[in-house]
């Protein structure tokens, strides 16, 4: 008896010991688990903080902003509205406030055409002359492939709306856009030969998309891309008589901190913009280049597939998509502006991340904002973050200020110095080392000094972008710019100039614009940043007969004179 207490005194209290252990290891586990399950959400919090932080500036009464959406596969981690869709009405920004997103459309219309391309209506490398026949002859075929891939050289509308001495914000019909381009007789480039960006290529897409399917884009991107993925508040706006619910109103930074309205209500021109979307909604189309369900298959593929040049050289332009590299990984990426409205799609396919914003802010500066959420997110992916080379020597940014013209292209770049900061373009140039700068996409610009003369060189991944020399001034006499002066008429434009000498310069009327003032480049060739550069050209008797005008994104147009 006495032995089978102690064994069952014994039993009992291994049991009990078992339990006591279990309940401890249970504890443990739960404390492990707690803290496990802490740390992430803590950490997400933390870093969604300082995703608040950045947007931190348009979190306050009577502004506009923007609406950011971040996905890691497949779903939202952070999703938040900052400043408000209407200022007159009071009416707060939200996931499914509805923006116009400019150039991040250009990817739908890329879309179109593929998917076009899948039902056997065209084929990407059809000439675009096959359905726009009126476009002039060029010597070479245009390709639609070329087109999509920013290469076929075709001028860019919106600069030759503007050269015309109308206003881009007051574009007239479809037709009237077609017409302007019909005119032009000449390309910037042998298609294929270099890229160059024009909104053209895309707003003749649409033309194209609308004549080999006997749909308007709007309605074979709703019935092939917007509808079977669900994206109910997304369409090509091409009818502004259109109500659109929740559609968002766009603003530019006033005086004493007040706002100006910039955006329109008549603007109805698709392919190169017209897309209006949400947050919410741009997550379902996301979701589909890692699952796709459109077409027969070969959509996303052909959407991010590189450009390439008749040469062989590979450029970072797939089709309405920028593939880089950001830090070490790779990036599918488009950005847009039009108005007041800004928007950022920023991809990183590897990690599946993006970070969206679309903004009705024309200062709020997606790009950047859209990179520095994904800094925060990707902190352990990425690699470091590499700092400026400057050392005590590091050259004042006015060794590198001034204009520089690239004479193969004609293009002007303008550097001045503001706050210490070389600015081009309106924005702080980032310094890489003693000579050189990111511009705004990225790439390097390499600035060298060669007999006295500084020159700029920006090569772009496939071709050399731009390559000139800083310009001085020429000093010429008013007997000498007199011989330049006259009225100039371009049929491409259906525009005429008027060009005078005033206070030692020669100076252009373009119509509806008040006189420009230009510095000669040389004797016979003259620049304005506000213009472009004019190259003139004389008859037998050596009497100035005509000048051509180029800008970075129309080359070559033609001015003849008239007396």
């Amino acid at each position: 008896m006495a032995d089978a207490a102690w064994c069952g005194f014994r039993d009992g209290g291994q049991i009990l010991q078992r339990e006591r252990k279990q309940v401890l290891m249970k504890t443990l586990i739960f404390l492990f688990l707690s803290i496990a399950g802490t740390v992430p959400a803590f950490a997400a919090d933390v870093t969604a903080e300082r995703v608040d932080h950045l947007l931190a500036g348009f979190d306050k009464p009577g502004s506009a902003g923007c609406s950011v959406g971040v996905i890691r596969n497949g779903r939202f981690i952070y999703k938040k509205s900052f400043g408000y869709a209407s200022l007159e009405l009071g009416v707060p920004l939200t996931p499914q406030s509805v923006f116009y997103v400019g150039s991040v459309s250009k990817q739908f219309t890329a879309a179109s055409v593929v998917l076009a391309a899948e039902q056997d209506y065209l084929s990407l490398d059809d000439d675009v002359r096959k359905y726009l026949p009126e476009l002039p002859d060029y010597g070479h075929p245009v390709t639609l492939r070329q087109m999509l891939h920013q290469t076929s050289g075709i001028r860019d509308f919106f600069d030759l709306i503007a050269l015309s001495g109308g206003n881009p914000a007051e574009i007239g019909s479809p037709a009237d856009i077609l017409k302007l381009i019909v005119r032009q007789k000449g390309l910037n480039n042998v298609p294929g030969a270099e890229w160059n960006y024009s909104n053209s290529n895309y707003f003749l897409l649409a033309e194209v998309v609308q004549r080999a399917t006997k749909k308007s884009l709007a309605r074979f991107a709703a019935e092939s891309i917007f509808q079977p993925l669900g994206m109910k508040h997304t369409l090509f706006f091409d009818d502004n008589t259109l109500v659109v619910p929740n559609r968002v109103a766009a603003y530019d930074p006033g005086k004493d901190g007040k706002f100006l309205v910039d955006w329109s209500t008549s603007y109805n021109l698709v392919g190169g913009g017209g897309v209006m979307s949400t947050v919410d909604d741009l997550l379902l189309w996301d979701r589909n280049f890692y699952s796709n369900k459109l077409g027969k298959g070969t959509l996303v593929q052909q959407l991010q597939n590189h450009g390439v040049l008749n040469n062989g050289n590979q450029i970072n332009y797939a089709l309405g998509l920028m593939l880089e590299d950001y830090r070490g990984l790779p990036t599918v990426e488009h950005s847009g502006a039009n108005f007041g409205y800004r928007s950022e799609y920023l991809r990183f396919p590897q990690q599946r991340f993006s970070a969206i914003l679309l903004c009705n802010l024309s200062t709020a500066g997606p790009v950047g904002l859209a990179h520095k959420i994904s800094d925060l997110y990707l902190e352990g992916d990425l690699a470091p973050n590499s700092a400026p080379r400057v050392s005590p020597g590091f050259p004042n940014p006015e060794t590198h200020a001034g204009t520089y013209l690239d004479p193969h292209t004609k293009t002007i770049y303008n550097f001045t110095v503001e706050g210490g900061n070389l600015m081009g373009w309106g924005e702080a140039l980032q310094p890489v080392a003693a000579n050189q700068y990111y511009d705004l996409q990225g790439d390097v610009m390499t600035f060298s000094s060669n007999n006295g003369v500084m020159h700029l060189s920006l090569p772009i991944p496939g071709e050399l972008y731009f390559s000139g020399d800083r310009i001085e001034p020429l000093k010429l006499s008013a007997v000498e710019l007199s011989g330049f002066a006259g009225n100039f008429h371009s049929e491409e434009l259906d525009t005429s100039y008027t060009l005078s000498v005033e206070g030692g310069h020669l100076t252009v009327k373009v119509p509806n614009n008040p006189s420009i003032p230009l510095d000669a480049a040389g004797r016979d060739e003259f620049y304005s940043n506000d213009l472009g550069d004019l190259v003139f050209h004389t008859d037998a008797g050596d009497r100035v007969s005509a000048f051509s005008l180029s800008t970075q994104a129309s080359r070559g147009i033609i001015f003849a004179k008239v007396n």
